[in-house]
């Protein structure tokens, strides 16, 4: 929105003719969901509100996230539309060896109701030893994991994840629900089996609806349980420990109706997450040093600094293989979304000389030094006008 001397002039959208909320350089339609990105030409028409004052195409950052509380590097990185906000990290909790630390992040249009989430992982233990579930009853934790009989994916969305993570939103409906057998086979295998122990996995999504302030919000929520069973033979019968946890938990929302119109943004972003494999090595030493001390809480940061300090800087092989099967997960993950997904394009960054995937079926890359991607159907559209950013056309692999 803008004014010309004492008249107000409405922006509208070129792919439906609807009038566009103000905003910056790249605009979500509210009425048919397309990407806009703002033609900076200075023209008599565009002063004058002409529907060629924006274009059609997404504009993309890439985002580097610092593990400040703990290790002090690089955790993950991720591709996020320019102008969306981004809130959230790592996150150093110290009450379970096996998982001190958790990422939990929000990314979020300011202008809109779209958003990107990821919700920290929620470990739980269960045995089949009255003895110890006297000690810890339900509902209690055992070394840091709630204590919890175990649950299938779909079930741990509707019992667990939704009441925790959305419980306070008025009018919650579950509109549908879909088990990811896929998902679930893809762990299993990349899941070694130890001597004592066996290990199933489970993946499940569920899509909702509910009402915030005026506007009803549809968002749909990802979850993997991952269960060990560890089997311990006794004098009388064997006793069963059993760890498991609600994890790799995503969501993605907007305003209802238009969640599959928005599915190559969020697509993109989850798709683009990448783990540094440094910091999951010492994040995985870290995590071993605790185990292996049974070490529950640490209150105090300079043990936390003394640990981390005596972690190594070298991957070994079992560490890798690990880092790459969470990697394929969130791959999965992110193209299990949705059926109506474009697909990935590689195009060439001539900044970083490498390799990068970009949301498919856009007929023009563009990179800049920043790391910033700007992709569009139109052959007129040029970001370097208005620009003081050096942008290159990237040739697609």
């Amino acid at each position: 929105m803008s004014t010309a001397g004492s008249r107000l002039i409405v922006e509208q959208c070129p792919q439906c003719g609807g009038n566009l909320p103000p905003g910056g350089d790249q605009i979500i339609c509210p009425y048919c969901g397309s990407r806009l990105i703002r033609r900076h030409v200075g023209t008599q028409r565009e002063a004058e509100g002409s529907q060629e004052a924006f274009v059609q195409g997404m504009h993309l950052k890439l985002l580097s996230c610092v593990d400040t509380q703990g290790i002090g590097i690089e955790a993950f990185r991720m591709l996020i539309p320019s102008g969306w906000e981004f809130a959230g990290g790592v996150h150093w909790l110290m009450n379970n060896p096996g998982m001190p630390a958790v990422i939990a992040f929000q990314v979020r249009n300011p202008g809109g109701a779209e958003a990107f989430e990821v919700f920290p992982s929620l470990p739980f233990y269960w045995t089949n030893n009255p003895m110890v579930l006297m000690t810890f009853p339900v509902g209690s934790f055992y070394f840091g994991n709630e204590v919890r009989p175990p649950v299938g994916a779909q079930q741990a969305l509707r019992e667990i994840v939704l009441p925790r993570f959305r419980g306070n939103m008025a009018s919650l409906q579950i509109s549908h629900e879909e088990h990811l057998p896929d998902l679930a086979r893809q762990l299993q295998a990349t899941r070694p089996e130890a001597p004592s122990a066996l290990t199933t996995a489970d993946g499940a999504k569920a899509r909702v609806r509910y009402a915030k302030g005026a506007e009803t919000i549809e968002e749909e929520f990802f979850c993997v349980v991952e269960l060990t069973r560890v089997v311990t033979p006794m004098l009388m019968a064997a006793m069963e420990n059993i760890f498991w946890q609600a994890s790799y938990l995503f969501s993605f929302r907007t305003l209802a109706g238009r969640l599959d119109d928005l599915v190559d943004i969020f697509q993109t972003m989850a798709g683009s997450f990448r783990l540094n494999p440094l910091w999951y090595s010492r994040y995985t030493q870290v995590s071993q040093y605790l185990i292996q001390n049974q070490i529950q809480q640490i209150h105090n940061i300079g043990q936390l600094s003394r640990i981390i300090s005596q972690t190594s800087n070298q991957i070994s092989d079992m560490m890798m293989e690990s880092y790459y099967q969470r990697q394929q997960v969130y791959d999965r993950i992110s193209s299990s979304f949705s059926q109506a997904i474009r697909g990935v394009d590689e195009y060439h960054d001539p900044f970083k000389e490498y390799g990068v995937e970009l949301p498919g079926g856009y007929r023009h890359a563009w990179a800049n030094s920043l790391g910033e991607y700007i992709l569009t159907d139109d052959p007129n559209f040029n970001p370097n006008i208005g620009s003081n950013l050096n942008w290159q056309p990237m040739e697609r692999k």
